[in-house]
């Protein structure tokens, strides 16, 4: 028997933060805090049943929605606060991570000393970064993790016409929503590039890192997973042969299995917990 609590985290950032917690009746404290990625969103497809893949073998569960991932609280899965995803920067992404690290080992049924991130896409470089600077950390996995941030900022053109007009709008495919982006994501990235290289945080993890990635992801390419790994020679690399970016799933998901390739990362991933 799993028993799944919502709760509602106050965001530094003037946003809520809203998070499922899984947690099966068997438990012994070990728990996955999963972040997902860009344009993404806590109950996508299939990541309840991710969830319940990681309960049926004892861990506790967590999955969010960051506070400017553009949802709400009654509408968590579309994207109906386009100015808070406007608003939204890596700094955001952090902090809200840490408040949800925070409530996680603040509950009473939790292992402080037992945890592990989970971050897909733009969240496996979020785990990554917060991993080389939370002590509290006890292991990362990254699924079709991105390498490298500033790779993915426009060309110097772009750059200036975002600067001009302050903002430059990016489509959502499935709701075919154009969606703002303020200039203050680039200079965010630009005020802390430090922090939010990945490689140097990947370089400095001193603890356990797994890396699976699909060789068939059009969207971060399985280059980025090798370089990852020979920044990081310790970290284990599991590609799964034909595996595109969401391994097979999809919005919605109606079945009640998890796709073959998703469900390969996720067997991945708990051997490497285990």
């Amino acid at each position: 028997m799993t028993i799944k609590q919502q709760h509602i985290l106050d965001g530094i950032h003037g946003r809520p933060i809203p998070v499922d917690l899984h947690i099966p009746e068997n438990h012994n404290g070990r728990t996955v805090i999963f972040c997902h990625g860009y344009k993404g969103f806590k109950d996508w497809g299939c990541w309840d049943l991710v969830a319940e893949r990681f309960t049926a073998a004892n861990f506790i569960f967590l999955k969010f929605n960051f506070s400017h991932n553009g949802g709400t609280i009654s509408q968590p899965i579309d994207f109906p606060d386009p100015e808070a995803f406007a608003l939204n920067n890596f700094t955001k992404e952090l902090d809200d991570l840490n408040t949800v690290i925070d409530f996680t080992t603040s509950a009473a049924s939790i292992n402080p000393k037992d945890l592990h991130l989970v971050g897909h896409s733009r969240g496996g470089g979020i785990v990554t970064i917060k991993t080389a600077e939370d002590k509290r950390v006890s292991s990362v996995s990254s699924w079709a993790g991105v390498s490298d941030f500033k790779a993915r900022f426009a060309d110097e053109k772009t750059l200036a016409y975002w600067k001009e007009k302050g903002v430059i709008y990016i489509e959502n495919s499935r709701t075919k929503q154009q969606l703002p982006h303020y200039y203050q994501f680039y200079e965010d990235f630009i005020a802390n590039e430090d922090r939010f290289n990945i490689r140097r945080a990947t370089e400095n993890l001193n603890v356990p890192h797994l890396i699976v990635h699909g060789t068939e992801d059009p969207t971060v390419n399985v280059k980025e997973a090798k370089a990852l790994r020979s920044w990081n020679p310790e970290a284990q690399l599991q590609l799964i042969d034909g595996a595109d970016h969401v391994f097979g799933g999809a919005h919605p998901w109606n079945s009640q299995h998890l796709p073959q390739h998703l469900n390969e990362v996720v067997d991945v991933t708990l051997r490497f917990l285990k």
